[in-house]
């Protein structure tokens, strides 16, 4: 890491210009691509007291001469933990668009907003391949990332374009934009509550022994708490209409990841408890694959969920009281286990190097629904197979696979599976709730 001396350094303090040198030069060999203009062109404004680089508040600083700068021991310390992010470039999370989702809820004073920002830059340039064209050399980044590096467009029908990004570029924008929220909701409190005119030569921050700025255990960088069963039994469709609600989730960190700051409240959509407070990126990982309504495509990340990560994942899913006391997961992810670990055996397979490779790509449908079990009855399908298009694998009656998934559950989970029971019904819905639409899709249903 370079430690050579800055233009315009003074008394700690460098300009808008050399931070900006000296941020792409200490993040040269990130495995996240940043901008060469991280602080000085557009959404960073300096006026507004801080500058983002990843997901890190850079106090900015006004001196007498009128001239802005930034910390330089901020920047490196911005740029050091962005050099620790791992990010795995195949591992895509969606970022639009989503047809007929409602409009997001503007963060008060947060300019970042990057999926919004993302998604109107390509939809105003007509999309990522004539925006590319049109402003060759034009810095496209959020929070110092240069997220044109890393987008993947990919296009349905021949017309139908979206977009993604690496899972850990998600997780490290929704951060940003959590630490930017939370710095000026810090900074209005401290305007409220202070009678003192600020001085027009700002001082330099504060500076704890180690050399870096000090910071209260309750400001803007504050590390979220641990999610505890706060919000146990609690309906979705009452908690959330609760004024201040997403801005109370926010100060919780992830309740699957435990790391990244939440976003949301996960819930049951069959039964409309609460499961937890979720990061984006978990929400998304969570999330059913729909083909249709009545059909998913079994994605790779389900090897995670039901094998490398199941209890975790078992265990989130069953803080929802209804599927806790009936043994079961709601029916699309009931209907993923089934074709990813019930059906794994009936799955063909072809040579490959190293050994023999899993035809196709998995896919599982079903008729009727949880709330007529005889009459329900999952059907398990391989894709693109070269023996057979679409090939049936199984079809797996919903009961059945209620008591495969059982007996599974206490080989894999014990400890999940005691503390569900048919025992455990009281203050349940009499009825499960209809199928909700799932606003962050393109208008399909979840459960």
């Amino acid at each position: 890491m370079s430690q050579r001396v800055m233009p315009g350094h003074t008394d700690g303090l460098i300009s808008l210009d050399a931070a900006d040198a000296l941020w792409v030069d200490l993040t040269a060999g990130s495995a996240v691509p940043t901008a060469s203009a991280a602080l000085t062109h557009t959404p960073a404004d300096a006026r507004t007291g801080y500058v983002l680089l990843g997901d890190h508040v850079v106090a900015t600083v006004r001196a007498c001469g009128g001239q802005w700068g930034v910390p330089e021991v901020e920047v490196r310390r911005a740029a050091a933990e962005l050099n620790a992010v791992r990010m795995d470039r195949q591992d895509l999370v969606r970022v639009g668009p989503f047809r007929g989702a409602p409009r997001q809820e503007r963060n008060e004073g947060t300019l970042l907003r990057w999926r919004q920002r993302i998604t109107g830059e390509l939809q105003e340039l007509g999309g990522s391949g004539r925006a590319a064209r049109r402003d060759v050399g034009r810095p496209y980044h959020l929070a110092g990332i240069d997220w044109r590096q890393i987008l993947v467009e990919q296009t349905h029908d021949g017309t139908r374009r979206t977009w993604w990004l690496p899972r850990a570029a998600v997780r490290l924008l929704d951060a940003a934009e959590h630490a930017e929220t939370r710095w000026v909701h810090a900074a209005q409190t401290r305007q409220a509550t202070s009678a003192v005119t600020e001085p027009p030569c700002r001082p330099r921050p504060a500076r704890g022994v180690d050399g870096r700025q000090a910071t209260s255990p309750e400001g803007p960088t504050a590390t979220p708490r641990p999610y505890d069963g706060e919000l146990a039994g609690q309906l979705y469709s009452v908690l959330s209409r609760k004024p201040g609600i997403s801005r109370k989730v926010a100060r919780w960190a992830c309740a699957v990841c435990r790391t990244a700051p939440a976003t949301v409240l996960d819930h049951c959509h069959e039964h409309d408890y609460v499961r937890a407070p979720l990061c984006q990126s978990c929400n998304t990982q969570e999330r059913p694959d729909h083909l249709y309504s009545n059909d998913i495509r079994v994605a790779n990340r389900y090897t995670r969920l039901f094998h490398t990560h199941a209890e975790h994942w078992l265990r989130h899913w069953h803080r929802c009281p209804g599927c806790r006391a009936r043994t079961t997961l709601p029916l699309p992810h009931l209907a993923a286990w089934t074709a990813h670990v019930a059906c794994r055996s009936l799955r063909p397979t072809h040579r490959a190097s190293g050994g023999r490779k899993p035809c196709g790509v998995l896919r599982v449908s079903w008729t009727g629904s949880q709330q007529a079990p005889r009459s329900c009855l999952l059907t398990v399908a391989v894709d693109f197979c070269p023996s057979g298009e679409h090939r049936v694998l199984a079809q797996v009656p919903y009961r059945e696979a209620v008591e495969r998934f059982r007996t599974w559950l206490t080989e894999t989970a014990p400890e999940v599976a005691a503390a569900a029971g048919p025992d455990r019904l009281d203050g349940l819905p009499a009825q499960p709730r209809p199928v909700i639409a799932d606003t962050n899709g393109d208008g399909l249903a979840l459960f």
